[in-house]
């Protein structure tokens, strides 16, 4: 169990891995991982009599710094692929998957495109995701409510993925946990339906504020929703001066040139950035 949000971990399974895969990082880590497990065991009695405050703050910045450590090397190697990484966050039923495969199937002809799908249960997300023709490889977090640096590794490891390619991570559906755990992603997009409240980026300020963008999906439906787009923008600039704004609708079409147009420039970003290496 994890202490900064409480899920557990012990039942993650990773769609395409081995039975016998031994869990250790390929840059020899070995002895971190094995810190991140035995700090695991005592987190479900993190609130019990006899672990102090302190002592439950020192587990979690230990999990985070393994999680961080590991997210680095995930950056390292997709670096080394040319590969854009994007992890896509947002609520249930913010339109995300929708958004992602038909992404998937209009960007197609761009460039290859591969999906780590996310999700507690079920490989149905995954499923949608490989009828566009694009790879996916489900990983289902079981009690889990995110992804982490470590389940994004031993996916990769399942995948091969293509030169100057672009991964898209989704995420758990969760606007809390996801916003402290790196996973070696370019930049966070947060996704967020015009069905759900304007001030979602002041109620969960820890997201907005380390997304690089916020997608407005389900425009179409503007006129039959009481949400204000001009509130909730500045409710986003408020936590994140520099975030990036784009008004979608992944039912329509409205607005998906620019987000393409958003994914290419970063595409093109980190072509750059591995070229001036």
């Amino acid at each position: 169990m994890c202490t900064t949000c409480g899920c557990g971990h012990a039942d993650v399974t990773i769609e395409g891995e081995s039975h016998g895969h031994d869990h250790h990082h390929h840059h020899d880590h070995d002895h971190h991982h094995h810190d991140h497990h035995h700090h695991h065991g005592p987190l479900g009695a993190a609130h019990a009599p006899g672990l102090s405050p302190a002592r439950i703050v020192e587990i979690e910045e230990n999990i985070l710094a393994h999680n961080d450590h590991l997210a680095a090397h995930n950056r390292e190697d997709l670096a080394r692929a040319g590969v854009l990484a994007l992890n896509l966050v947002s609520s249930p039923g913010s339109g995300k998957t929708t958004l992602l495969a038909r992404t998937a199937r209009d960007m197609a002809a761009k460039a290859p495109i591969t999906v780590i799908e996310g999700d507690q249960q079920t490989s149905l997300d995954a499923d949608r995701i490989r009828e566009t023709g694009a790879r996916a490889v489900q990983v289902n977090t079981g009690k889990g409510c995110h992804l982490d640096a470590d389940m994004v590794r031993r996916a990769l490891a399942t995948l091969e993925l293509d030169q100057g390619g672009v991964l898209f991570i989704e995420n758990v559906g969760n606007l809390v946990c996801p916003a402290g755990f790196d996973l070696g992603e370019a930049a966070k997009v947060v996704i967020l339906s015009v069905t759900e409240g304007e001030d979602k980026p002041i109620k969960y300020p820890d997201m907005f504020a380390a997304a690089r963008l916020m997608v407005l999906n389900k425009s179409d439906l503007l006129p039959y929703v009481p949400f204000d787009v001009e509130t909730c923008i500045a409710y986003a600039r408020q936590v994140n001066p520099n975030i990036g704004v784009l008004i979608v609708s992944a039912h329509t079409g409205e607005g998906l040139d620019k987000w393409y147009a958003w994914i290419e420039a970063l595409r093109a970003e980190r072509a750059a950035l591995a070229a001036a290496v």
